[in-house]
Order: structure tokens, then sequence, then C-alpha cells
């Protein structure tokens, strides 16, 4: 068994196919049964953010695993395998959890050290918990992820290296219209971005109003950030009164129309409107954007601007951002030493569960031979011999034990179950690449995946 991670994300796809990915908490849990229920993955997580979308499974078999996340992930796409592989990433063992350390440090996130996708991975573990798609294998991997980013962001300054998407956008409509103290601001959902959103704007002293399918998430989140809440209803009049409109919303379909941002602008003169669009798939119609006074900020802009974590946070959010990579590594060579030494745990009870029938089996051949031995003689003979076995098997197993916790990824539980006859299960795979990469490698070839 072993860890695999599969999933696209803007690092290599366009937004346009994120879109496709967009994944409400049914179609999560549609996903989590439909990987543990094929044939070769055992356990699964799916992290489903605007940002990416990758699922992190425990699989009998490399090839077979790969197959089987990659029809998943097709499926939810609504495209074919073929047609995914230049998009999709592949990480198998150390590569796979180091992938999700480094996701959930926010160091692989659109805006590098933003703390929002630790909650996302947060809540999608908590999930896979529920539904029961999470075992022995991913709850430690998940829960060192979560101790990671909580680390990072805690016991590093990579916060300063980088401020939350909401942040980002909010800067770029800042210096469209300037500063946003006292400016009337809609937003449109009531979600966690949503309130993310909000509670940025409020710091910044934005007049907020908020709008949601669900009244009473509206008005909750309106009182929490000293705004007031607005009707759906009413959304061409907020719209028509804000200078800027944030929209997050989780609907499947567009939210804010042209019809519904033209009439808005009429009468507006050179008072321009910035529309903030952080939905995955998009609220806002594209035709908004060619609205007169329209200026959109959406992901697909985000995402074209990016830059380089290191190459725009200055010197100390640099060196926060190697600490943050430092404290990966170690975190990540921690966890691996452990699952080395647990694989090693049932290998040791195999030798010793085979030097146990050995032993009865020739002090029952003795008993055969030496019918009148006296029961005392018996049981001291008994003891002599489990305790020379016990001698001769201590020191392996207990080096054993100690050299798999160690780095340079020797098989050594492999190396015992060879020497002693025990089975051998020794499979070399790949590390990490894309999925074309990885679908061409061949399963036939000597010491290939299976």
């Amino acid at each position: 068994m072993s860890l695999l991670a599969v999933g696209v994300s803007h690092q290599t796809a366009p937004v346009a196919l994120l879109e496709q990915f967009a994944m409400g908490a049914d179609d999560r849990v549609k996903a989590l049964h439909e990987l543990v229920g094929s044939d070769h993955v055992s356990e699964a997580l799916v992290l489903a953010t605007c940002n990416r979308v990758e699922v992190f499974a425990e699989v009998e078999r490399f090839h077979g695993g790969v197959t089987d996340v990659s029809r998943v992930l097709a499926r939810q796409a609504g495209a074919t395998v073929e047609e995914l592989s230049p998009y999709v990433t592949v990480h198998y063992e150390d590569q796979a959890v180091a992938h999700l350390f480094t996701v959930a440090a926010g160091l692989d996130s659109m805006v590098v050290g933003e703390t929002q996708v630790l909650g996302q991975l947060r809540a999608a573990y908590a999930l896979a918990r529920e539904e029961g798609t999470v075992g022995r294998a991913l709850h430690p991997v998940a829960q060192r992820a979560l101790r990671v980013g909580k680390r990072v962001h805690s016991e590093t300054g990579i916060d300063r290296a980088g401020a939350s998407l909401v942040s980002v956008a909010l800067d770029r409509a800042e210096a469209r219209i300037g500063a946003l103290a006292g400016r009337p601001v809609l937003v449109v959902g009531a979600g966690s971005m949503g309130a993310l959103a909000a509670t940025t704007l409020a710091r910044r002293g934005a007049d907020v109003v908020v709008s949601s399918r669900t009244p009473a998430s509206a008005g909750r989140l309106a009182e929490a950030v000293g705004g007031r809440a607005a009707p759906l209803s009413r959304m061409g009049g907020e719209i028509a009164a804000a200078d800027v409109l944030v929209t997050c919303t989780g609907a499947t379909g567009l939210v804010v129309g042209t019809d519904v941002v033209a009439p808005a602008m009429t009468g507006r003169r050179d008072r321009p409107l910035v529309v903030i669009d952080l939905a995955l798939p998009r609220d806002v119609d594209p035709g908004v954007a060619a609205l007169p006074g329209v200026h959109v900020v959406d992901l697909a802009l985000l995402q074209g601007e990016r830059h380089d974590g290191l190459a725009t946070a200055g010197p100390v959010a640099a060196d926060d951002i190697s600490a943050a990579r430092a404290m990966i590594e170690a975190e990540a060579a921690l966890l691996r030493a452990e699952r080395q030494a647990a694989e090693v745990g049932p290998t040791v009870s195999a030798l010793r569960s085979q030097a146990a029938e050995v032993v009865d089996a020739e002090l029952l051949r003795l008993a055969g031979r030496l019918p009148d031995l006296d029961a005392r003689a018996r049981a001291e003979i008994s003891r002599t011999v489990r305790r020379v076995v016990d001698k001769l098997l201590h020191e392996p197993t207990v080096r054993v034990k100690e050299l798999a916790a160690t780095p340079g990824g020797t098989d050594y539980a492999g190396a015992l179950r060879a020497l002693f006859g025990l089975g051998i299960d020794a499979d070399v795979t790949p590390g990490a690449g894309r999925l074309a990469d990885a679908v061409t490698v061949d399963p036939d070839r000597p010491g290939g995946p299976a």
C-alpha cells in the first residue's frame, strides 16, 4: 500500500478548466465513495478549493491507483482522462507527502503564504473522516499536514510573504478606485470565502452589505462585521449603490448577469464599479467586463498576475519561506521514518511467529525421539531453546527497526523477508510528475510499478 496524490491546480491548469472541477458538498461525498469503491484505492481524501482539486489516496498499485483516481476526476470535469492528461500532476509516496505539506503551509497557493487552504484541508479531512474514507494510512498523514501548516504559520513570518486571495483582489480594487474606507461594498455569498471577504473589508473600513441565498446566514455575517444584510431580490439596487461588488457563492451557474449590472450602471457618470469574482465556477457573466465603467477582477486575472512569492516578498519573506520549506522537509522526514518503522512491525512479527513454529516443531520431534524424557527436563530444554532463539533474533529485529527509521529509503523489512523466506514485496515507482509521464511508464519492465 502506498500514498498517491493526483490532481489539477492553478499551477498547471487554466481557470476555465478548474471551473469544470467545481465540487459542491454532495459532489465531494460522491467522489470519496467512488474512489474507495474502485479497484485499487483503499482510502481517499479530496481537497477541492477555488485553485485546486486534488485527491490524496492510499493505493494498492501505482498505475491502477492513478487510473482509478484519474477516471473520477475526469468524470467530475466532464472530460476524458486523455483530455486532462496535460494538466494533471501525480505525486507518489515521499513526494506526495511533501506536496501535501507544501499545500497545507500555503507555499503552493496562488498567493504564497495564504492561510485559507489550511482550513479547507481541515474541512476535507473532517469530511473524509465522517464518510469513513480515511484509515490507518491517511490519518497520520493528514494530521501531520495540518500540524505542519499550523507550525509554519505560527513559527515563521510567512504570513507576511502573502495575503489571502481576497486581500490581493481588494488591493487590485483599491489600485483602481482608491482606499475602500467609507465606501459601500456588496458581498454576495455568506460561506467561508464570503465571510473572509466581509471581514477583510470591515478591517479596511468599508461599509459592508451582505446578500445570500440564505437570509439568516447573510444576517449573521452582516452583524458580525458591523454591516447590514440585503435580500438577493434587491441585488440590482445594491450594485447601483456600491463601489465594489464581491461575489463568492457556491452556485453552479451564473449569479450576476449583464441584465442586472447594466441597469445599475445607469446614471453613475464617472463612478466606476469594481467587480471581484472569487467563485469557481464563476458567478459573474463574462459580458459584464465589457460594460462601460466596470472593471472585473476574477481568478483568471489573479492567476495571470500571480508572481513568484520569493521574487516579490522581499528578503525577510524569502527567509521565512526558506524556513517553512526546511520545516516541511524535517516533518516529512519524521513522518517517513515513522511510516517505515511501522511497516517493519508486521515483518518482525512474522519472523518471530516463524521462529516459534520451528521451535514447536523441533520440540515435538524431540518428544517423539525421547518419549521417556521426564517433564522437568522437557520443560528446561524448551526454555533453553526458546531463549537461544530469542537472543538470536533480538539484535536483528531491534536493528531493523532502527535502520528503517533512518533516511535513505532502503527496504530493510524487504531484506529481512528475503533472508528468512517471509515473502518479498518490493516495488519501484515514479516519484512525481505529470499524468502523461506517469501513465507511460512501462508496467512490465523489471522493477516497474504494477
